[in-house]
């Protein structure tokens, strides 16, 4: 066999491999719909149920992202700058309400000793 007939028959196979392997995997994956059809009926109610909110966290989620990549830092920089600051906004959180709660169980304190 020639030179030539060697190339195309490996150029034949890597166009089928390279064509008609993509092509075998999206013919024999299911859709969405095939899957959610195989769900237990809990499971489907559950997860029409749960769509909507799932739907607003990625949205909430997508958005953070393009906040945090129009910053010059890196996205994981921003990210945990944004995680940091939340962190001590809980932590600020807490102890004014601790704050709140000494100074609450102080006027009790003080309350309850006066009237003796």
């Amino acid at each position: 066999m020639s030179r030539a007939g060697t190339w195309l028959k490996m150029l034949g196979t890597g166009i089928v491999i390279c064509v008609g392997g993509p092509a075998l995997v999206q013919s024999i994956r299911p859709t969405d719909e095939e899957l959610f059809k195989r769900y237990n009926p809990d499971l489907q109610k559950r997860s029409l149920e749960e769509g909507d909110r799932r739907a607003q966290e990625f949205d909430d989620y997508v958005n953070r992202l393009k906040q945090w990549s129009k910053s010059d830092k890196s996205i994981w920089y921003a990210a945990q700058e944004q995680q940091d600051q939340k962190r001590s906004e809980v932590e600020a959180q807490r102890s004014s309400a601790k704050e709140e709660a000494r100074a609450q169980r102080d006027e009790m304190r003080k309350e309850l000793l006066g009237d003796k």
